[in-house]
């Protein structure tokens, strides 16, 4: 493992998941020396019992959306001593690209993120992961679970069924769908809540990271989120693909590869070009 460091990490988990998510990576980073943050969106609480809470009542988050989320993310970080190191997985991965858009954080992570305004790839995978949420509108103002069988698709389609379904047990949550609504039709919605400037020269260091065989947010979609910052910004951007990863990359055999690279990046952001 990489030599001790100091310094303070953001984790925000994604759709279908709450901070119990990052348990194996806040024991990995803090073994670093680092002080981990894992916030949850608006009603969502920490470990297992804030886990157990959501599946009991879920409509505790039915209807919170992006800026909702977007703004409570923005009041924790504004309210640490420095500067964090800011990472998020899946959606997550969104609010971390936003965030250090807007200039917070000493370096972002988008892991598997989705898209914010602008990008146009839509692979038929994700569309086949995301449909049983978007085919009913009126899902908007729910919070919608994932069955055991839409996840192992989604998350864990390298994982065995059995390992698909501990991990489904351990940490599937329902998930505010207006959220992936807001997402979906973010290039035909004006003002929309995941805009983001691509030609912010300013904005701290951004990662992209993906899993090669991810379903539900395969690695076009954080390719051509690279592309675009590259093409428009000359802040620091990167891309690394994990080959044979799916969307549990948090969690699933090998995750360490994942977690380490991730910060040794961020700390060191300019050390290397990566792909």
């Amino acid at each position: 493992m990489t030599e001790q460091i100091t310094t303070t990490v953001v984790l925000i988990h994604g759709l279908w998941m709450t901070p119990l998510a990052w348990e194996h990576w806040v024991e990995r980073y803090e073994a670093r020396g680092c002080t981990v943050l894992t916030p949850g969106y608006p009603g969502i609480g920490q470990g297992e019992a804030g886990l157990r809470a959501l599946r009991e009542i879920p409509d505790a988050v039915a209807g919170i959306g992006v800026r909702e989320v977007m703004d409570h993310l923005t009041e924790f970080i504004e309210g640490l001593d420095a500067p964090p190191v800011i990472m998020g997985h899946s959606f997550g991965g969104t609010f971390a690209q936003l965030l250090v858009g807007n200039g917070l954080g000493a370096a972002g992570v988008s892991i598997d993120g989705a898209a914010v305004k602008g990008i146009k790839a839509l692979p038929l995978s994700e569309l086949r992961s995301t449909f049983p949420v978007l085919r009913n509108p009126a899902n908007s103002k729910r919070a919608v679970p994932l069955t055991p069988e839409q996840f192992h698709y989604a998350f864990t389609n390298t994982l065995s069924a059995e390992d698909s379904q501990r991990a489904y047990d351990r940490y599937a949550a329902p998930t505010p769908a207006r959220i992936l609504f807001q997402g979906g039709l973010a290039n035909f919605t004006h003002d929309a809540a995941t805009t983001y400037d691509f030609a912010d020269d300013y904005r701290p260091p951004l990662l992209f990271v993906s899993g090669g065989s991810d379903h539900i947010l395969p690695p076009v979609v954080q390719r051509e989120n690279y592309e675009k910052n590259v093409k428009h910004s000359t802040a620091v951007t990167a891309h690394k693909v994990f080959e044979g990863r799916d969307h549990f990359t948090c969690g699933a055999p090998g995750w360490e590869a994942v977690a380490d690279f991730a910060l040794d990046w961020a700390l060191a952001p300019t050390a290397g070009v990566l792909d």
